[in-house]
């Protein structure tokens, strides 16, 4: 039977508790982690999400409560009152409050628990699926709820930053209009309007420029944002952003300074990190040449170099063939060829297949002399430039990507060069790298389409001085654009936006859209233009990416309280589930069967 508080106070958290609260009274509530009954002594461990006290129940002293302290089980929910004292030679080491513990002269148990379906503790073997269905049980542990106190700290962190800069927290609508460019809408529909839709907001994009339009002159929101996308490990169907706007800025700087320095703070306050100077600005060009990404991790080197020319007249027809059209290029896996077995090297073969690629070739440079196929097809001269290029010596292994479609070269040994750091630990995991990258090319052109479309997003301005490529070029016309990056991670970006409507209506027809398709998917926004626009820019983080940063955890999962799985569902509730003909007859809505997609 569960007991009332009756006028019990808590005095302490579990884990606050110190050799110098020795002689206090205290009173403590939480989870019991741990039961031992010794015969006439009972030690219970209590754990709330300050960390963990020992209480103990001594039969000798207080025979009513030992009694009621037998039929405790883990789990049950308790209030402990008594005495603070030390335990003498049982310290324990591994807890903060290892020297002391409360001998117990009250116990009051609030909540019974049955058997939970997994251990709830740091070193839990259950799976995965299991923990997500029990997610309130899972987030009981000391090291999933240390993430969502860092998400708190962090929050608050930003928060009081750009209050103190100036900014202002405004919040927008989630149930918006549906303006398609980019990932899939999550659609919600209208009783009211019959056959009509709301969207969920992908980001506060165009709210946030209203704003500027409105004169807030700075904005900024932790806003809940929506995707209906492939799931990953850094990933989810719905984020969060730490969103803001700045108005009279025309420069990416402006716009790069503040937000600069408001992640300099985070990872001041939060890992305890010195920072001179400011972050480096890497243009986009070049990112991709020496690192294979537009998101690089520099905390290693295994740059991209690019051998086109130098085998483009080489007797190796693969080299050959793809030196026409694309491009060759090669990583030197630097020493690893002491370590690396052949069954290593085939899974890197495998792994550049994973991206569309026929393989790699490889040279081994070994003590006994180079293992590579295909250097007999090669001139003494063009080994000897190769070398020097890629820097090959004794012990290095050499990895060769060749295609027709240069991009995919550049993809591939980019994501092999972080495969290899990961694989064999090429670099300090506990080290941060922070950089900017700048000069993004404003269009890309899309096969599937057959248009062009926007890197960013249909709001982003041009450089200045490549506005005349917008007729000539449009490819080679770079962005007014910045991503900050963190350890190889996006960790936020954004854009100096376009102000000027004859420039916003250039772009829109840049993109392949009707004068139709913008007053239908823009119309309200287009009109906003007419009244005045104050130069604007802004710049958005993924919060949920930023706390898995500074905690250093791999999956995007351990910092949200009730995330979905890769199918975005959620084991938990069961979500997304049938809901009743009534509702969905309120909403003007038939779901379709397999008979009427014939």
């Amino acid at each position: 039977m569960s007991e009332l508080l009756n006028g019990a106070k808590r005095t302490h958290m579990c884990g606050q508790l110190r050799a110098g609260d020795e002689g206090k009274r205290a009173v403590v509530m939480g989870f019991v982690a741990k039961y031992r009954n010794l015969g006439n002594l009972i030690f219970i461990d209590v754990r709330d999400r300050t960390g963990i006290v020992q209480v103990a129940f001594d039969s000798a002293q207080h025979e009513d409560i030992f009694a009621k302290a037998e039929s405790l089980r883990n789990e049950y929910v308790v209030c402990c009152e008594g005495v603070v004292r030390s335990r003498g030679g049982n310290i324990n080491k591994n807890l903060p409050t290892g020297e002391i513990e409360i001998l117990a002269d009250n116990l009051k148990i609030l909540s019974e628990a049955e058997v939970a379906p997994f251990v709830i503790c740091e070193d839990v073997k259950a799976a995965e699926t299991l923990r997500l269905k029990y997610r309130y049980l899972d987030l009981r542990r000391a090291y999933l709820q240390q993430k969502l106190i860092m998400r708190d700290k962090i929050t608050r962190i930003v928060r009081n930053y750009l209050s103190d800069n100036g900014f202002l927290e405004i919040e927008t609508p989630f149930l918006g209009k549906s303006t398609p460019e980019g990932a899939r809408d999550y659609l919600v529909p209208s009783r009211v309007h019959p056959g009509e839709f709301y969207a969920l907001p992908q980001s506060p994009q165009l709210y946030k420029q209203l704003l500027m339009i409105a004169g807030m002159d700075r904005y900024y929101q932790v806003a809940r944002c929506f995707r209906d996308e492939d799931l990953r490990a850094n990933r989810q169907p719905e984020f969060t952003q730490i969103d803001m706007e700045m108005s009279y800025v025309e420069d990416s700087e402006d716009v790069m300074e503040i937000a600069e320095e408001m992640i300099k703070k985070v990872f001041s306050e939060c890992c305890g990190l010195k920072f001179e100077g400011k972050f480096r600005r890497i243009p986009y060009a070049e990112a991709m040449a020496r690192w294979g990404s537009d998101k690089p991790d520099t905390r290693f080197d295994l740059e991209l170099k690019d051998l086109t020319q130098v085998v483009k007249d080489c007797g190796f027809s693969v080299f050959a063939a793809a030196c026409e059209k694309g491009a060759v290029r090669a990583i030197n896996a630097k020493g690893l060829g002491k370590v690396m077995t052949r069954k290593d090297i085939d899974a890197c073969t495998d792994f550049a297949k994973g991206y569309g690629l026929g393989g790699l070739a490889f040279a081994n440079y070994k003590k006994e002399g180079v293992t590579a196929s295909f250097y007999k097809f090669l001139t003494p001269e063009t080994i000897a430039r190769i070398e020097e290029i890629t820097g090959a010596e004794e012990g290095d292994v050499i990895f060769f990507a060749a295609s027709e479609k240069g991009q995919l070269v550049t993809d591939c040994l980019g994501g092999l060069r972080c495969y290899l750091a990961d694989k064999y630990n090429l670099y300090d995991k506990s080290k941060f790298d922070f950089l900017w990258v700048v000069d993004f090319p404003m269009f890309e052109y899309s096969e599937e389409e057959g248009r062009l479309v926007a890197v960013h997003h249909p709001f982003t301005s041009v450089k200045s001085a490549d506005i005349p490529l917008l007729d000539t070029n449009p490819l080679a016309a770079r962005a007014n654009a910045y991503d900050l990056v963190i350890n190889g991670q996006e960790a936020g970006g954004g854009s100096i936006r376009i102000h000027d409507p004859n420039m916003q209506q250039k772009m829109f027809e840049k993109l392949g859209m009707s004068d139709e398709d913008i007053k239908t998917r823009f119309g309200f926004f287009v009109d906003a233009f007419k009244y005045g626009a104050p130069p604007h820019g802004g710049l958005a983080f993924g919060l949920d990416r930023l706390v898995m940063l500074v905690t250093g955890c791999d999956n995007i999962k351990d910092v949200i309280a009730f995330p979905k799985i890769q199918n975005a569902s959620c084991l938990m509730t069961g979500a997304p589930a049938q809901v009743d003909d009534k509702q969905l007859t309120e909403l003007s809505i038939r779901i379709s069967d397999e008979n009427d997609k014939k």
